[in-house]
């Protein structure tokens, strides 16, 4: 059984290149309706057959199961559109930092003002919580999310939260800009698909235990819906070394960007669990050629609600933002929007 992706001119009806594609034995689902129509066909595929129908613009034979997530289609680096003048993928980095939990308002404003005027240009924020124990604080909920808003409005930083249900997505979607799916929920395939048809930006985390292929496939899931506006986050695999939290597997990047066209980000703080090699893991990321960085940064770590331990106080980050910009200024192919990146920065 043979597949390919076949993309429709502008305009054109996908309906009736289905009906097409059915009449020569071959099956055919819409993943994307527009602008332009994206198929999964699978059967006896011929390319040139296909090519010579009046609706087709492009056809592409795939190997690889993640196929809309693959390079195998799409050759080019994708880029995702966070909010106006911030985007990640293509060149663009994205410097994401903020709290683990939303604990109050003070806290919450205080780490917006001050990671954006550090360079960052987004801002991350647990409001719901997926903890490994039940007993342990498990973020503020709708509180939380109100939080994140009135941040939002007091430093203009486009907004990156957990999602944990499907059930979650109508009230959540007003206050967020990036819906982020944790490691655990890597393979929860209910939410994956419910954020197939969601019209914002997921960024999609590694699980602890998952392969880079089991990880893909996850994307592929949220794609195969009609979302491709998918971000990959690298944040640390399980091993047997006890010294760290998680293995930071930097690997990853590379390898990853060279399977799939999607922007590929890192989370040192829970790949290492330790805030002092959060710095060194960052650069070490931008310089394997990660699009970004989601980095956790709370007033004072040692009053933290949670991963206090891994999380840089507001003055660490200043430094290291100072020090992504040092490095950026020697890497032409990628740009810190809002930043001239100078080595005197």
């Amino acid at each position: 059984m043979e597949r390919a992706i076949v993309k429709t001119k502008r305009g054109e009806s996908a309906g009736r290149l289905l009906m097409k594609l059915d009449q020569i034995g071959i099956r055919a689902r819409i993943a994307k309706e527009e602008p332009e129509a994206i198929l999964l066909a699978e059967g006896e595929i011929d390319e040139t057959s296909i090519k010579t129908m009046p609706e087709v613009d492009q056809v592409t034979k795939v190997k690889l199961p993640f196929s809309l997530a693959s390079r195998e289609w799409h050759k080019k680096d994708s880029v995702v559109n966070i909010a106006p003048g911030i985007s990640v993928g293509g060149g663009n980095v994205l410097i994401i930092a903020g709290p683990c939990a939303v604990e109050g308002k003070e806290q919450i404003v205080k780490t917006a003002q001050s990671v954006k005027r550090s360079g960052a240009l987004a801002l991350r924020g647990g409001a719901y919580k997926p903890r490994t124990n039940p007993y342990t604080f498990q973020g503020l909920g709708i509180e939380g999310l109100a939080l994140l808003a009135e941040a939002k409005k007091i430093s203009g930083l486009p907004i990156v939260t957990e999602i944990m249900t499907p059930e979650d997505i109508d009230f959540m979607l007003p206050h967020t800009d990036i819906l982020q799916v944790g490691s655990r929920n890597m393979q929860n395939f209910s939410l994956l698909k419910a954020l197939g048809k969601v019209d914002k930006p997921v960024l999609l985390k590694r699980g602890m235990m998952a392969t880079i292929d089991e990880w893909l496939q996850a994307a592929e899931y949220i794609m195969a819906g009609g979302n491709f506006n998918v971000i990959l986050c690298e944040r640390g695999i399980r091993s047997f070394e006890k010294r760290t939290r998680n293995t930071l597997d930097l690997n990853a990047v590379p390898l990853v960007k060279s399977l799939s066209h999607l922007p590929v980000i890192v989370d040192p703080s829970h790949g290492t669990g330790k805030s002092e090699l959060v710095p060194s893991m960052s650069l070490a990321a931008l310089a394997a050629g990660a699009d970004g960085l989601i980095v956790e940064v709370h007033p004072n770590p040692e009053e933290a609600v949670s991963d206090g331990d891994q999380s840089l106080d507001l003055e660490e980050f200043d430094k290291l933002m100072k020090s992504i910009k040092r490095l950026l200024s020697v890497m032409p192919e990628k740009t810190l929007e809002g930043s001239k990146c100078s080595v005197a920065a």
